[in-house]
């Protein structure tokens, strides 16, 4: 049995549901063997087989290995700063206050608008630097701060780049109806009608997309108007995933499961007929604590409907500059289990197995399993639990694509 690379003197958390016991998938002192890119052998290191050789042994000092992480909703390429609006809210300003006076998302897409591509390009970079340096080896990245076809698409072309440049695999979804652009105030089904005859074959021409979201909101479009872009998209083969009943029970759940969506994501008011249509759907259910903690929100997301239920449960860092401005997924974990009461092995099967599914990439990453691609993560910790318990903490080691270093 020849290998390229084998994994040695570490305890595997698979997050493998047919494998070990308590939540995590874990193999005490295990090995995981890599040919061509693709985890060949895993298991327990007493069960080698027999005669084996490896190209390269990789020593993981006692610590951990888990799948590489997955952040699966960020907005990450942005110009400018909203820190101004972080002193309104904590002087009361509600977060619909500001959008109605022109703030939030409208003005992070003037920042944009004004940014050439290399400027975005050098921010964005620092950002997912910072989740890379975490053990994170996939990340999706939405447009959404262009609003128009233009600059929608050059977000995305920079969100292409930034995969090679970091050393990530970088998903990136089309966000064209995030907000109305002041230039079609008053106008949001003339502003949906370039969205779908415009941007939407422009993205799907250049295959800059890879999926397509909406804001289902009070302060952002109707389910009737969302609903048209999808519609749209399912006709250019894209598949959609929703910001979804963040604010209000807006139906957004429901709306997401209509049309099979890869996930609905905040969820903080859905309903339990919406967590029923999850459910039904197969559609992930997408946990941004980060949004919930900075904007101090009272509302959890149905926790326990989810559950009962069996809808995945998948977490992301939203990165965004009015939400959510962090680049750690480490600290989501911790937030998850303080703020929505998760438990390690759930938070950390939401970084990695859910999150995966959350993107269609669950037959390519997300657990430590035969036939998948080596993405990994060694951590230097005595137990998983730790790395949602120790928030501020980075004990990751080391970080593999395909089974091949990348930079921290």
């Amino acid at each position: 049995m020849r290998w390229d690379t084998i994994w040695l003197n570490a305890s595997l958390a698979t997050l493998d549901p047919g494998t070990g016991s308590g939540g995590y998938g874990g193999i005490v002192d295990g090995a995981v063997a890599v040919r061509d890119g693709r985890i060949a052998w895993v298991g327990p290191r007493s069960e080698l087989p027999v005669g084996w050789r490896a190209e390269l042994e990789l020593d993981c000092g006692g610590g951990w290995l888990t799948p590489g992480l997955i952040d699966c909703h960020t907005h990450l390429v942005y110009a400018g700063s909203r820190a101004g609006e972080f002193e309104q809210r904590l002087q009361g300003a509600s977060y619909e206050e500001i959008a109605r006076a022109g703030g939030g998302i409208l003005s992070t897409v003037r920042a944009t608008r004004a940014a050439d591509h290399d400027r975005l390009l050098q921010e964005s970079a620092r950002r997912l630097q910072a989740l890379g340096a975490e053990g994170v080896t996939t990340v999706e990245i939405k447009s959404g701060y262009g609003l128009d076809t233009a600059s929608e698409s050059r977000i995305l072309r920079v969100a292409r780049q930034l995969g090679p440049i970091c050393g990530m695999t970088v998903k990136t979804t089309l966000l064209g109806a995030h907000a109305l652009p002041p230039e079609y105030a008053g106008r949001a089904d003339e502003y949906i009608a370039l969205v779908c005859e415009e941007m939407l074959p422009a993205v799907g021409a250049a295959a800059l997309a890879d999926a397509v979201d909406a804001f289902s909101e009070t302060v952002a479009f109707t389910p009737q108007q969302v609903a048209r872009v999808f519609e749209t998209a399912r006709t250019l083969g894209l598949r959609v995933k929703l910001h979804a009943d963040q604010l209000s029970d807006s139906g957004g759940a429901a709306l997401a499961a209509h049309f099979r969506a890869l996930s609905a994501d905040h969820l903080e008011y859905s309903s339990e007929e919406g967590v029923e249509s999850l459910a039904q759907a197969g559609t992930v259910a997408v946990l941004l604590p980060g949004a919930f903690y900075f904007l101090r929100e009272t509302r959890a997301p149905p926790i326990a409907a989810l559950r009962a239920r069996g809808v995945p449960l998948a977490l992301a860092s939203d990165c965004n500059p009015g939400t959510s401005p962090c680049s750690s997924l480490l600290l989501m974990l911790n937030m998850a289990c303080t703020l929505f009461r998760l438990t390690p092995a759930e938070a950390l099967a939401g970084v990695t197995r859910s999150a995966a599914q959350a993107l269609g990439l669950a037959d390519e990453v997300g657990r430590i399993a035969v036939g998948l691609r080596a993405d990994l993560a060694c951590w230097e910790v005595s137990h998983p639990t730790e790395l949602a318990y120790a928030f501020g903490a980075n004990p990751c080691t080391g970080r593999y694509i395909g089974g091949v270093a990348m930079p921290r």
